[in-house]
């Protein structure tokens, strides 16, 4: 066990050193960014340090293997006003099925106000309005195939579409959570977004074209389709470990818990973070992202506030604060249930 132990905060460290050798960043080099858009409140308050903690709803975005933990079934939704009037929402349904395991649903909307068409000729606008968005919905099963380690996967159906044109593809989302039983440290992995690529179709796409402009008198408006580059999903791996310090000790929980990330569009990062519960019902938190790189997310914090509806059911609410530098702020707002 306790090479195990070693093994793997190695292999964090490792994941860790190229973070001080790369000068090139490669955002905006992949499609459907908004898959890696960070899903709940309470993983965010903790700056994303949530891959080996993966122990609420939005288990299925962080580490889809947590939602065999659950006894009982589970619903929740997420509000975001993120960035530039662009709002973002998460809903997901988890039901456990006993010894066949967990089966989940969930859907991500990025959504933004219609927008209205401008033209070379017209850059004013021409009066006509047109809308943009982003949308994943997926499919999630977890098992626990011991009494300390088990395994998720989340299939989706991923789409993006401006005006009249659209993008859709397959991803498929893996991960692993493994409890050491090692004063409560647990590791976490996954793999997001491994998928199809993208490109653009649809209506806006078709033009009028003069096969051979050096030929007089032919039809110089052929019709014909214009064809967008194939784009890569935005890969993503996480390896992260989490233990909590206190242990119900004074009636109080004390989880502290590392990330490291490998995105395919971007620089290898760190976040780390924290939650303090007390009797099971409020919570504080906080956590700062992308430490070791050069990111306009930094420290965040957040609270938690759990009731008890009826004897079998309780609701939760979790607040997310998330400094985003010049970009200003982010403020999340989170809703489950349990029923």
């Amino acid at each position: 066990m306790k090479k195990l132990i070693v093994i793997t905060f190695s292999f964090i460290l490792l994941l860790s050193v190229p973070i001080f050798s790369q000068s090139v960043s490669k955002v905006g080099t992949t499609a459907a960014g908004f898959l890696n858009i960070d899903v709940g409140a309470r993983a965010v308050s903790m700056g994303g340090a949530f891959v080996s903690v993966a122990d609420d709803i939005s288990a299925m975005y962080w580490n889809s293997a947590g939602i065999a933990r659950f006894s009982r079934s589970k619903a929740m939704f997420s509000h975001t006003n993120w960035i530039g009037g662009v709002t973002f929402n998460y809903a997901g349904v988890a039901v456990p099925m006993g010894h066949l395991g967990t089966v989940g649903i969930n859907a991500t909307f990025l959504t933004m106000p219609d927008m209205e068409r401008t033209t070379i000729l017209e850059p004013d606008g021409t009066g006509e309005m047109f809308s943009a968005g982003s949308y994943a919905f997926g499919l999630c099963y977890a098992r626990a195939l011991t009494d300390r380690f088990s395994i998720g996967l989340n299939a989706k159906y991923v789409t993006e579409e401006i005006y009249h044109s659209r993008s859709q593809g397959l991803a498929l989302d893996v991960g692993t959570l493994f409890n050491t039983q090692f004063y409560g440290l647990t590791i976490g992995m996954n793999i997001s977004n491994f998928g199809t690529k993208l490109n653009l179709s649809g209506r806006d796409m078709l033009t009028q074209s003069d096969i051979d402009p050096q030929i007089y008198g032919n039809n110089p408006n052929i019709n014909a389709s214009l064809n967008t580059d194939d784009f890569d999903m935005p890969l993503m791996f996480r390896v992260g470990v989490s233990t909590d310090v206190l242990n119900g000790k004074g009636n109080s929980n004390l989880i502290l818990a590392a990330d490291a990330l490998h995105p395919s569009d971007d620089v290898e990062s760190v976040n780390l973070g924290g939650e303090y519960v007390f009797n099971k019902t409020f919570s504080l938190r906080a956590g700062y992202r992308s430490v070791f790189a050069d990111s306009e997310e930094g420290l965040s914090f957040g609270a938690g506030l759990k009731y008890q509806l009826m004897e079998q059911a309780e609701i939760v609410f979790d607040y997310a604060y998330l400094d985003f530098g010049i970009l200003d702020n982010i403020q999340k707002f989170t809703l489950t249930l349990t029923f």
